[in-house]
């Protein structure tokens, strides 16, 4: 693999974005295929920089809180009690593990989990006082169509938090970052997903970002509305 890597260098273009989007029919055969090992797979990879997210939005002010990708609720029992929770989540497989995880641990800062889209969410304008994000933007097929929704549905003043793995600008995580890229359709996101792809030069600009364990393989976005 390192030989043939080492044989062949990739469109200078294609640095940092992802080479196709993801449609919603391959985002919910993987996650259909994922949903039963998730906890004990990338759940368990991704936990530090969950608590680190929620812990975030736990100290910003504001009860309503929205969870974009909500999955099977592992984030869920971390919120602090005054927190008010709405989760969505494109994937019914995904969605019915957080359905039976706020049951069995009875759970009561949630108050809906609801099957929607992300891109073309149903809420009305300025319903809650945070949205956060975490490990959606490299799934969804438009990441910037995801950022305008949670802009949208978000009040002014709120805030817009983003937990993702981003790839690296250059050495030997960009490389294998890049040589899975031809997998996104199966593995369900993009392993070479640019926050260029997400963020406009503005926002990049006025965000608040800081990498978070393990080894700095998630960064936490923070947008203010």
């Amino acid at each position: 693999m390192i030989q043939a890597l080492n044989r062949r260098s990739p469109p200078r273009r294609a640095r940092g974005i992802p080479r196709a989007a993801l449609d919603s029919e391959a985002i919910l055969s993987a996650y259909r295929r994922w949903a039963g090992v998730y906890d004990t797979s990338f759940g368990m990879v991704s936990t530090l920089a969950r608590r680190r997210a929620v812990a975030l939005v736990n100290r910003l002010p504001g009860e309503r809180v929205l969870e974009v990708g909500v999955g099977t609720g592992l984030a869920l029992p971390l919120y602090a009690a005054e927190k008010r929770v709405t989760g969505i989540d494109l994937s019914a497989d995904m969605l019915a593990h957080a359905r039976r995880r706020v049951a069995a641990r009875k759970i009561a800062t949630v108050e809906a989990l609801i099957e929607m889209d992300a891109e073309a969410m149903t809420f009305p304008d300025h319903s809650f006082d945070i949205a956060a994000a975490m490990f959606v933007a490299s799934v969804v097929p438009h990441p910037r169509r995801l950022l305008g929704e949670m802009r949208r549905v978000v009040r002014p003043g709120g805030k817009i938090l983003f937990i993702n793995h981003f790839a690296a600008a250059g050495g030997p995580r960009w490389w294998l970052e890049w040589a899975l890229a031809p997998a996104s359709r199966a593995l369900g996101w993009h392993p070479d997903f640019g926050i260029d792809a997400l963020l406009g030069p503005e926002d990049r600009g006025r965000a608040v970002s800081r990498s978070v364990p393990p080894a700095g393989l998630f960064t936490l976005v923070q947008l203010a509305h």
